[in-house]
């Protein structure tokens, strides 16, 4: 039997990325898949349609992830289309970096609602689906830099430091209905936005990770499987780090 068989996920912003690698793991283990995204473009229809591929029920919903009405009302649409959610993936996000002194009010506000409103508003969503359920599992994507914070992201390492503590939060709220909530931390990982750097850039890098490679969406979405699955059915409120020791 496959870790994920008879399982609905959601997972937000997951048309591509680090989000649609995830939702590919679970459809490969048999999970049926609901993902959002802005809008439902040519990129996010061609992943509705991988994921199909793999025997699984599949569906891409055009959604603000910030939007907390619309968040309600998109949960709803899901829950009625798959008959329950059994994962969430609070993957969404943007940046805007720039140093602290020269970082505007609206770069601040923008990278905090997407980031860490929009799980807010999923987990608000979604909780009494799962409570009803009497299980589930609620996945936030942080990053090291919640952690350890980082030069030019006060905003972006903010709002991923706010992902662990509401993981944390939720996971001894919802433990007792049988929720488990947890984050995952990525370092240095392989997308367009990163390939988009240059390559001097990258190879530094790579020099200061242990392992010596920046990680693939693959890599993350192993980790993201673990905490979806019954593996990790003992495991609440913690932190995974995804980063080749970057961090340790």
């Amino acid at each position: 039997m496959k870790l994920l068989e008879g399982k609905t996920a959601l997972i937000t912003g997951a048309a591509r990325g680090i989000g649609k690698a995830i939702a590919v793991a679970f459809a490969k283990e048999g999970a049926n898949i609901a993902f959002t995204d802005l809008k439902i473009d040519d990129a996010a229809s061609a992943t509705e349609q991988e994921l199909a591929s793999y025997g699984v029920k599949a569906k891409g919903y055009a959604s603000n992830a910030a939007d907390f009405a619309a968040t309600h009302e998109v949960v709803k649409a899901i829950h009625e289309e798959f008959g329950r959610i059994d994962i969430l993936v609070n993957n969404a996000g943007i940046t805007k970096d720039t140093l602290m002194m020269r970082m505007s009010e609206e770069q601040w506000d923008a990278v905090l609602t997407v980031n860490l409103k929009s799980a807010f508003n999923f987990i608000h969503a979604v909780t009494p689906i799962m409570a009803r359920q009497r299980g589930g599992s609620i996945i936030n994507m942080s990053s090291v830099v919640g952690v350890s914070g980082n030069a030019g992201q006060c905003n972006y390492s903010a709002s991923k430091a706010g992902l662990i503590g509401l993981a944390k939060s939720i996971a001894k709220e919802m433990g007792p209905r049988g929720i488990r909530a947890n984050c995952i931390a990525p370092g240095f990982i392989m997308t367009e936005m990163t390939a988009a750097l240059p390559e001097e850039v990258r190879e530094q890098w790579a020099k200061s990770i242990p392992l010596r490679r920046g990680g693939t969406p693959e890599d993350v979405a192993k980790v993201a499987l673990f905490l979806a699955s019954d593996l990790s059915g003992y495991v609440t409120g913690q932190t995974i780090h995804c980063c080749g020791g970057m961090n340790c």
